[in-house]
Formats: C-alpha cells, sequence, structure tokens
C-alpha cells in the first residue's frame, strides 16, 4: 500500500472513529444545551490551534524536505523548541485567566473547562510536528497506530465516563472506584480527550531531548509561517464560526442558543459520509494530479477527474440525503427535529469537495496566492450571510450561509483559474449532474413527508436513486470502461 494511500486511511478510519461518538453523546445529552456547549468549545479549539501552531508544520515541511533524515533535526529541533516556548507561554495565560475566560464565554464557574482545553490544545500543539517528520521519514504506519493509539484512548474514555448514564446506572463502573456524576457529564469528554491528547504527547518526549536549533533558520520559518495563518483562520471561519454566531446571534435564552448549537453539530455528524469522500479523494488526488502535470493531456484528465467525482458525491449526496429514516439512528432522538438540513450541509460539503478539486489549478501554475485570497473571500461572505439568516433562520440559515459560502468559492476558484490553467471541464454534465440530484433529492423528501415514510417511499427514493445511478452510467459509465481497456 503506497504511503498516500495510509494516511488516507489514517485519516479517516481516526473520523470514522470520532464519528462513533455522536450516537452515545447524542443519547447521553438529552439536554440538547450540553451537547452545544461541546460543540462551541471545540469550535474555540479550531481557531486557536491554528493561532498555535503559526505555520510552523507547513514551514517544517517547506525547510526540512529533499534534506537527508539527519539533516531533519536541525529543522525539527528549531521549529519545536519554538512551539515549545511559545505554547507554554500561551497555554500559562489561559490556564491564569481561565475563570475570567469562562465568564466572557457565559460559562460562569466553569473555569476548568478552559483549563482543559488550554491543555488538550498544548499538547496537540506540541505533536503536531513530530507526526510532519513521521511523514517527511516515510514512516505511515508508525504515524497511523500513534494516530489510532489517540483516538482509540478518548474513544474508550468516552465510553467509560458515559456508558453509566446511557445505561441509568450511575455506579456501573463502582468496581473501579468510578461514579457518574451528572453534574460533570460535560467535563467527562474534555477529559477524556485531555488524557488521550497527553498520552500521544508523552509517546513524543524522547524526541524532545537535545534539540538542536538555529536562531537564522527560526527567522526564516517564521518568515514563511505567520502569513499561513490568515488562510488557516479563513479556512476556520468557513468550517466552525458559525457555531459560534448561532449562540450570540439568535434571539432565544443563552440555554435554548446552545440547544440550536447541539441540535446543528449532531446533524452534521450526518453529513460525515460527504466529507470522507472529499478528505479520500484530496489525499490520492493532489499526488496524482502532480503526477500528471507534465503530460499535454492533463487538462483533459483533471476534468475527467472532476467529472466521476462530482458522479460519486451526487451518489452519496442522494443516498444519504434522501433517506433520512435510515441515518437518523445515528443521533439521538432529541437531535432529529434538525434533520431537514442535512441534504444542505451534504450538498455543501459536495461544493468544498469540487473547490478542491479545481485547487490544482493555482497549485501548478505557483497562483498560491490565490490559495489565500478564495478562502478570505469565502470566510467574508460566510460572515455576512450568517449575520443575514440566523437570526431570521436559525441554524437553517447557517447550514445555507456555508453552501452559499462554497459555492462562491467554486465560482471564484474556477472563473479566474480558467484565465491561467484552462481545464476542460464539461460544465453542462457537471451541472446536469447537480440538478437531476437535487430534483431527486426534493422528490424523494416530499414523498417521505407526503405520506409519513411508509414503505411506498422507501421504494420510490430507491427507484430514484437507482435512476440517477443508471442515468450516469448510460451517459458516463460504459466511456469509463473502455478507457480502462
Amino acid at each position: 500500500m503506497s504511503q498516500t494511500a495510509i494516511y488516507g486511511l489514517s485519516t479517516i478510519v481516526v473520523r470514522m472513529l470520532n464519528f462513533l461518538l455522536a450516537p452515545l453523546h447524542t443519547r447521553v445529552f438529552l439536554d440538547q444545551a450540553d451537547y452545544g456547549i461541546i460543540s462551541e468549545m471545540y469550535a474555540y479549539v479550531t481557531f486557536l490551534n491554528v493561532l498555535f501552531m503559526y505555520g510552523m508544520e507547513t514551514a517544517f515541511f517547506r525547510f526540512a524536505s529533499g534534506k537527508a533524515p539527519e539533516d531533519h533535526r536541525k529543522v525539527f529541533g528549531t521549529a519545536q523548541l519554538s512551539l515549545l516556548l511559545t505554547t507554554a507561554l500561551m497555554v500559562l495565560v489561559l490556564l491564569v485567566w481561565s475563570d475570567r475566560i469562562a465568564g466572557w464565554l457565559q460559562y460562569p464557574g466553569h473555569g476548568e473547562y478552559v483549563v482543559y482545553f488550554a491543555l488538550i490544545i498544548g499538547f496537540d500543539t506540541l505533536v503536531n510536528i513530530p507526526f510532519a517528520r513521521l511523514r517527511l521519514e516515510g514512516r505511515p504506519w508508525k504515524y497511523f497506530s500513534i494516530k489510532l493509539f489517540s483516538i482509540g484512548i478518548n474513544v474508550v474514555l468516552n465510553c467509560f465516563f458515559l456508558l453509566p448514564a446511557l445505561l441509568q446506572q450511575p455506579d456501573y463502573f463502582s468496581f473501579l472506584g468510578f461514579h457518574y456524576q451528572p453534574e460533570r457529564a460535560v467535563g467527562y469528554v474534555f477529559i477524556a480527550n485531555l488524557v488521550a491528547s497527553a498520552a500521544t504527547f508523552l509517546l513524543f518526549v524522547p524526541w524532545l531531548r537535545q534539540l538542536e536549533t538555529d536562531i537564522q533558520l527560526w527567522k526564516k520559518l517564521m518568515r514563511y509561517g505567520w502569513p499561513l495563518v490568515l488562510i488557516g483562520l479563513a479556512g476556520m471561519i468557513n468550517e466552525t464560526f458559525d457555531r459560534i454566531l448561532l449562540k450570540y446571534l439568535l434571539p432565544g435564552s443563552l440555554e435554548e442558543n446552545l440547544a440550536a448549537i447541539g441540535i446543528y453539530s449532531a446533524v452534521y455528524k450526518i453529513s460525515i459520509f460527504m466529507t470522507l469522500a472529499v478528505q479520500g479523494f484530496r489525499m490520492g488526488a493532489e499526488p496524482f494530479f502532480f503526477q500528471q502535470s507534465s503530460s499535454k493531456n492533463a487538462p483533459q484528465v483533471y476534468a475527467m477527474v472532476m467529472l466521476y467525482f462530482v458522479i460519486v458525491c451526487c451518489v452519496i449526496f442522494l443516498g444519504v440525503g434522501m433517506f433520512p429514516d435510515v441515518f437518523k439512528v445515528i443521533i439521538g432522538e432529541g437531535y432529529h427535529e434538525g434533520l431537514p438540513i442535512v441534504p444542505v450541509l451534504l450538498f455543501a460539503n459536495l461544493l468544498l469537495g469540487v473547490y478542491y478539486n479545481q485547487s490544482v489549478w493555482y497549485k501548478l501554475t505557483d497562483k498560491t496566492l490565490y490559495a489565500t485570497i478564495i478562502p478570505v473571500a469565502g470566510a467574508v461572505l460566510s460572515i455576512g450571510v450568517n449575520l443575514l439568516l440566523i437570526p431570521i433562520a436559525g441554524y437553517t440559515g447557517a447550514a445555507w450561509a456555508r453552501l452559499l459560502c462554497y459555492a462562491a468559492m467554486v465560482l471564484l476558484s474556477y472563473t479566474i483559474g480558467q484565465r491561467y490553467y484552462k481545464v476542460p471541464y464539461n460544465l453542462r454534465k457537471l451541472g446536469a449532474y447537480a440538478v437531476l440530484s437535487v430534483v431527486c433529492c426534493l422528490l424523494g423528501l416530499w414523498g417521505y413527508h407526503a405520506f409519513n415514510g411508509n414503505d411506498a417511499t422507501f421504494l420510490l427514493r430507491f427507484l430514484l436513486l437507482a435512476v440517477f445511478i443508471g442515468f450516469a452510467w448510460w451517459l458516463d459509465g460504459s466511456s469509463l470502461l473502455r478507457r480502462r481497456k
């Protein structure tokens, strides 16, 4: 198995294992506001991760690539020592100000939440460069095993802490000295993550001995890394900022707004099937794109890849979006009211995948400035649309804001990209597949709701899915087989 495939597999496996926590959390946290607290705190973490790293991981790859393993040490040591010092300082600030920050977040008396996450972010920051070094030195299985070890601890501890609540037996693990306390339920989730992050950090402690450093190299790393912070923050705005905005823009009470965040975050988990497809594509496509770049037929190949990528994603969109009665089992019943936005979230992630597919143009033409401009433009639009729609439509508005943001990024990337690197995308076919999938989904959901989800509507939806697949096979499936021959 190629290294790229192993890294892609590790990413997918880790996401899937983390996804398994959704059925547990949404059945334990019957008060959606509690799940909203968890979701909001993790949203803040995504932004802090960018600031804590300040582009140092990418800078490490830039200055260590192409060098012998023994030459990685100085780059590794310089980057790691920089992160050790800055992380220690920022974690200390968060710890000292934990109670005040908790008050600002409207969680008075819960300074421990800030303490947990300060330590989680700190440990996670300090393992990023070691993980990057494993990738650089071609040790994918060690990378995979440590990632699996970390998420495994998190999942096991979540089950240990929360299973007594699910079984309604607080003393279920009393023989191990643990008694479940409902008022600490949210904190248990954070503690599980903290233990997993700390354990992962301990595995890399031997790497931190005798770090070789170079002040001139550090200046180069900083100059290269800092501009990447803007890209990272823009990406996080597009990905998670809507959860934060829901809390402050919705007209309800704090409890009601947190409940909305909880519902939105829970139903977003169902869109993981599209997310995994996009993530798997990204891991495999980028090396392939660069391999093909020297071929005179490269633009035609890129166009073909886009076509089949969209077909597969449309099948996922229909297979998940049309069957809420099947996929609703993933989340607890108290979160089912948010199911109508699942198709919107699925299609938004489809568009994000299209954007990643398109991004080959600025990588091949060294127009990487647009890797900043386009996400930043998307972030500005995302904030503006969220500010407009959330007070009116709640988390439904947030879902549509996400879709419009990614649609704008696709349009902007296509318009600019065709000027610098023309790829003959078949817009007519791509549009036909997108429109047909949306029409089929709307018809299927109309039947499901009009006839209360009986067996006949299941058959109708299955037939609509079959119609789309049959149409795609008739139009492009046979030609794909001919190419393979």
